[in-house]
C-alpha cells in the first residue's frame, strides 16, 4: 500500500469517486472530470471497463484523455454526442444550500462547464474541506481569457472589484490551457452574489468563461470524516 493510501481523506476520497463511477450504466456517453478527485473516478471507470462496462466518454483536459485512453474507454467528441447522459467533476468550492461551485485551479474550466452544460446530471465529487458558506471564502476565481489584449481584460475584471493576478506555469512563463487561452485568478474574497458577478465577469470582452458554476449541479458527494454525504440542491 503507498504512501497515499494511507492517508484516510484520500481513502474517503477514492470512495466517493467510486460512488459516482458507479452511477455510470452501459450504452451511456459519459463527461469525464479533471484533477485528483476525477483521476481516482476514471481508474474506477477503468476497473469496470475491464469488466465489461461499455460506454463512451468526452474528457474535460487532455489528461483525462491521456488517462481514460490507457484504460481502453472510447473517446468521442461533441459531433456524435451532442449530450451526455452524466458528468462527473470535482470542484475547488462547493457553497452550501445552492451548491454552486468555484472551478478551474486545475486549469480546465473551459473545457469543464462545455461539459457540464451539455450534461442531463451533473455530479460533483468533493472532500468536506471545499464546502464553504459563500464562494470566494478560500479560493480565486479563474478566468479564462484571450491571450490577445489580456492587460486590459485584467484592468476591467479588477473595476469588478477583483484582484487580478495572470496565472503562471511552473517555469514561470504564462499559463496556457488546452484551447490555448490564459486563466487570470480573481480574488473578490466571499461573494455575496455570484449569479450577478458570473453576469458581470460574462460581460467582459476578452473573457472566454469564468471559474463560477451558476445552477448547474444536480449532486455533490462529499467526502468526510464521518464518511460519504450526498447533497442536492435546495
Amino acid at each position: 500500500m503507498g504512501v497515499q493510501d494511507s492517508d484516510p481523506m484520500n481513502e474517503l476520497k477514492r470512495m466517493a469517486a467510486e460512488e459516482a463511477a458507479a452511477m455510470v450504466q452501459d450504452g451511456m456517453a459519459v463527461g469525464l472530470g479533471s484533477g485528483s478527485t476525477s483521476a481516482m473516478m476514471i481508474d474506477a471507470l477503468g476497473r469496470r471497463w475491464a469488466e465489461g462496462l461499455r460506454f463512451v466518454g468526452i474528457p474535460t483536459s487532455e489528461r483525462s484523455a491521456d488517462q481514460a485512453r490507457a484504460h481502453g474507454i472510447t473517446l468521442v467528441t461533441f459531433a456524435t454526442h451532442p449530450q451526455l447522459d452524466l458528468a462527473i467533476d470535482g470542484a475547488d468550492e462547493v457553497e452550501r444550500g445552492s451548491l454552486d461551485l468555484i472551478k478551474g485551479l486545475g486549469g480546465a474550466l473551459f473545457r469543464e462547464k462545455i461539459v457540464a452544460a451539455a450534461a442531463r446530471r451533473f455530479i460533483v465529487v468533493v472532500d468536506e474541506s471545499k464546502l464553504v458558506d459563500h464562494l470566494g471564502s478560500r479560493v480565486p476565481v479563474p478566468v479564462e481569457v484571450t491571450s490577445f489584449g489580456w492587460e486590459s481584460t485584467a484592468r476591467q475584471l479588477g473595476d469588478l472589484g477583483g484582484r487580478v493576478a495572470p496565472r503562471m506555469d511552473r517555469n514561470g512563463g504564462l499559463f496556457v490551457t488546452d484551447g490555448g487561452n490564459m486563466i487570470l485568478d480573481c480574488t473578490f474574497g466571499p461573494i455575496a452574489d455570484p449569479p450577478a458577478l458570473a453576469a458581470a465577469i460574462r460581460g467582459v470582452v476578452g473573457v472566454v468563461e469564468s471559474g463560477l458554476f451558476i445552477h448547474r449541479t444536480s449532486e455533490v458527494i462529499v467526502a468526510g470524516r464521518n464518511g460519504l454525504t450526498r447533497l442536492v440542491a435546495a
